[in-house]
């Protein structure tokens, strides 16, 4: 696959189409399964409290993967994304209750680099947080 975008096309400030992705505790569960990763602060309230959170919470690496998915749903090709990095600035708290979290992705082009490529900001927000910082994705575009 190649990026359906070309980078001709695009310009500095260029807005992605923001997502808002649910995380519950079986989103987590399920995530556990699939990485392997087994920490009790992902799934076990009592131990994350005693830790000193404020509940469990998400992955971080769950959290920096929903968020890239803006990117590459405006490509239309995950292989586009050549650079990928996040600081983990806040944690998503995932209550126990039908509801979850909420992740709310945003990006816009910040600037045009050679070879077709582009650097994509990220915000990726939760509960009215900022949970990752100088998220950037350099994409090689069509």
């Amino acid at each position: 696959m190649t990026a359906k975008i070309a980078y001709d096309d695009v310009e500095v400030g260029t807005e992605l189409s923001a997502q808002t992705f649910p995380v519950t505790r079986a989103t987590l569960v399920q995530y556990a399964g699939a990485s392997g990763d087994f920490n009790p602060i992902h799934w076990n309230e009592k131990f994350a409290k005693e830790v000193g959170l404020p509940d469990v919470i998400a992955h971080g690496m769950f959290t920096m993967a929903e968020a890239i998915r803006v990117v590459t749903d405006w490509t239309g090709d995950p292989g586009a994304v050549v650079e990928y990095g996040v600081r983990f600035t806040k944690p998503v708290v995932v209550p126990n209750d039908d509801e979850g979290a909420v992740i709310e992705v945003s990006g816009k082009v910040a600037v045009k680099l050679d070879d077709n490529t582009v650097r994509v900001d990220l915000t990726a927000m939760s509960n009215g947080q900022k949970v990752l910082g100088m998220s950037r994705a350099v994409v090689r575009l069509a």
